[in-house]
């Protein structure tokens, strides 16, 4: 190992100083606890106050579990739940390679060949042998030689896209839209459904995450109309009072799901033709039946009540409208205003009404309510008893081996908490308060509080600095920037989707480039390691702020610290940071984020393949190989204090195999049997086409498109079904 590359707390947690090489003084990662004991963030004002958004808690679960799973949300038959089935995550081997990269160039996109030299085109069926993506002839070597690499992603097969025109009127389930063969997804002149750039992470548990989407564009706030939170100058709601109605902003905190639900249905990659609008999916779905073309078991564990079907007889849809579950669920002054002229209108058609223009409003919401029951809480981990260590003492030895691998090798620093993720940011800051043991030894712990930006040692430039991240997300090196700058991104305008780098504008008093209320929140005695004072002499000087260069006590209280508040509860003043911002040559005001995507749940893992934000992973196996190696490639975001090569792993093939049995403790038999909460309605999943050759598709699109063929993921009741989910890899071909 390189040790040179590591700070000083590398080689206390592996016990690398002192000579300390007992296996007990490694394992000093934080201790993983049951999901049990997290609670989901409240969100003011959806449930509770004087006058709450939603009145009917009950229904708003049932409309958001039909809209989750209807495909008449598509504009070609692609609903929520086409990406999210299997333990809320997607495992189709068929059309499902995107050739690039999410940041890739158009003009450098291109199906590559696969370690075989087949054509990894969009008809091909996913093998086994074409992964991982990214091969050495030493899996576990750090410099072993690279023997295949790829920029392809295997991501989730979507729409076929084309020009919007109407929205589907009853009877069918297709919009009028111009289609033809896309120019990257084709087969000869016959269009294939385009494929996600990104990997289907899953929904289950996603609840507890501040941000959703792997560069956190889904967010905290819900402004009631897009993904993006404040940001969107033009949200808003419209709210009825007495005989008008008004345009009014709407800040819904800790409902990131609610944000990430209104984009994919108007994605044109993913669910919609370009330009539909939610409005447009509004006028489609309101007056018909909610799942109108899909069996609902009649035991369904939220929909058996309003279903069709009877033992022995499943029948598709529910026996009500979505816009009587609009407006039961939800408070009239959303939905009653009869005028029209307020809300405009699609191109050729009557103006929206106000149930329509707030379309947004009640999919967001219900989604995320239906989504908020989809906790996986009893997976044999959650279920074993704790000692006096709190250490689950109903796992076999090799699972407990496994858990202590966990610890030792830091991978409970990043995959922190009961939800094994620092992204559930709210939810473990709250539970710090009741079980500290979560986050850490009595000598060493993890800062987790409410600040989303942190600070922490990385490779920039290949000589390390401390910097500052967004709380949650890390870049382990899986794939080249240039691939995908994931968090290093941008929003729809023009603003960077990191907390930390408006923090730094924050700092150096630019209100404007401060677009989320919680980076003004972040305290500087909660970071993982110092800013911005420095009193001891002996320390290096570069990476902090001196009381000589200016600095003055952070503005927010100093209850509860992480670090000392006498002497780190301060900040650089306005001009000092200014000036250091400005400075090209700064070592202090750093923001690395590039390349960083938020770190996944590791609930239900063993179901939820293929791994990375890229799906360059098919087993577990594969991940623990790139984890002991210390990734696949380096970049100035990389954190080298918790991804570096690890040879507790690289010697020795039982902690692998044992690391990999502790995290099936982590699957939830309830998901894997797909029992309430986990049943859902029938969907007929597009799965590529009916042949490689692309059959053409009769009269439902157009004559340029390939004929689908389909998964069948049949009505499941809340007892759930006798055949279960498997891994990913039992769905690949030999």
């Amino acid at each position: 190992m390189e040790f040179y590359r590591y700070s000083p707390l590398v080689f206390f947690l592996l016990g690398a100083s002192l000579g300390n090489a007992s296996t007990q003084a490694l394992a000093l990662g934080p201790m993983p606890m049951s999901l049990k004991h997290l609670s989901i963030p409240e969100v003011p004002g959806l449930l509770s106050g004087t006058h709450p958004i939603v009145v009917d808690k009950t229904v708003a679960i049932a409309l958001g579990k039909a809209l989750f799973w209807d495909t008449n949300v598509g504009s070609d038959g692609m609903a929520c739940g086409s990406c999210h089935f299997h333990a809320g995550a997607d495992r189709r081997v068929k059309n499902q390679i995107a050739p690039g990269g999410q940041s890739s160039p158009l003009n450098t996109q291109k199906f590559s060949l696969s370690t075989t030299n087949l054509s990894l085109g969009p008809t091909h069926t996913l093998s086994v042998g074409d992964f991982p993506l990214h091969q050495r002839q030493d899996p576990l070597q750090e410099f072993s030689q690279i023997t295949y690499d790829t920029d392809n992603v295997t991501g989730s097969s979507g729409t076929f896209g084309g020009e919007f025109k109407a929205v589907a009127r009853p009877g069918s389930n297709i919009d009028d839209c111009n289609r033809s063969a896309d120019t990257l997804f084709h087969a000869g002149t016959i269009g294939i459904r385009q494929v996600t750039p990104r990997n289907t992470p899953s929904v289950i548990n996603a609840v507890f995450n501040h941000r959703n989407f792997w560069d956190g564009r889904a967010n905290n706030v819900f402004n009631g109309s897009s993904a993006w939170g404040d940001r969107d100058p033009k949200a808003g709601i419209w709210v009825k009072n007495a005989s008008t109605v008004t345009k009014q902003r709407l800040h819904l905190i800790n409902s990131s799901l609610a944000s990430q639900a209104t984009a994919p249905p108007i994605n044109s990659m993913e669910m919609s033709c370009k330009n539909r609008t939610l409005q447009d999916i509004g006028r489609k779905l309101l007056l018909r039946h909610p799942l109108e073309n899909q069996k609902v078991h009649w035991n369904d564990s939220v929909l058996g009540s309003l279903s069709l079907s009877s033992p022995e007889n499943l029948q598709p849809g529910l026996k009500t409208t979505y816009e009587a579950l609009i407006k039961q669920a939800f408070d009239q002054k959303y939905w009653s205003y009869s005028g029209l002229s307020k809300f405009g209108s699609p191109v050729g058609d009557k103006p929206y009404t106000q149930i329509e223009a707030n379309f947004g409003l009640f999919f967001g919401l219900a989604i995320q309510l239906y989504e908020s029951t989809l906790i996986s809480d009893e997976s044999p981990f959650d279920k074993s008893a704790r000692d006096a260590t709190h250490k689950p003492i109903d796992l076999t030895a090799s699972q407990l081996n496994g858990l202590e691998q966990f610890r030792i090798n830091l991978c409970s620093l990043c995959h922190l908490g009961p939800n094994f993720t620092a992204a559930s940011v709210n939810a473990n800051a709250a539970i710090t308060l009741t079980h500290p043991e979560a986050f850490g030894e009595p000598n060493f712990f993890i800062s987790t509080t409410t600040n989303v930006v942190n600070r922490i040692q990385m490779l920039a430039h290949n000589t390390g600095v401390t910097a500052f991240f967004d709380t949650g997300f890390a870049a382990t090196g899986v794939a080249k920037e240039s691939a995908d700058i994931g968090l290093g991104g941008i929003d729809n305008f023009g603003n960077p989707l990191s907390f930390s780098q408006q923090y730094l504008q924050h700092l150096a008093g630019n209100k404007r480039g401060v677009l989320d209320t919680d980076v003004a929140k972040v305290r500087a005695c909660d970071f993982q390691e110092e800013f911005a004072i420095n009193f001891k002499p002996t320390y290096l000087t570069t990476g902090l702020f001196t009381p000589v260069e200016g600095i003055k006590p952070q503005p927010q209280d100093t209850k509860n610290c992480f670090l000392p508040a006498t002497t780190h509860a301060y900040l650089p003043t306005t001009p000092s940071a200014k000036a250091e911002l400005n400075n090209p040559n700064t070592l202090k005001m750093v923001a690395e984020v590039k390349a960083s995507f938020k770190i996944p749940s590791l609930r239900n893992v063993e179901l939820t393949g293929p791994y990375m934000h890229n799906g360059s992973m098919a087993t577990l196996e594969q991940v623990i190989e790139f984890y002991t190696r210390g990734g696949n490639f380096t970049n100035d975001a990389k954190q080298i204090t918790r991804v570096f090569p690890l040879q507790n792993l690289q010697f020795s093939e039982q902690n692998r195999r044992d690391l990999v049995e502790f995290l099936k403790t982590l699957t939830d038999d309830r998901v894997r049997y797909e029992k309430a909460p986990f049943d859902h309605p029938e969907i007929w999943v597009p799965n590529g086409s009916e042949s490689n050759q692309a059959a053409i598709t009769p009269n439902a699109l157009s004559p340029n498109l390939a004929k689908d063929a389909f998964l069948l993921i049949p009505a499941i009741g809340a007892s759930g079904t006798i055949v279960p989910l498997q891994p990913f890899k039992h769905y690949l071909t030999p």
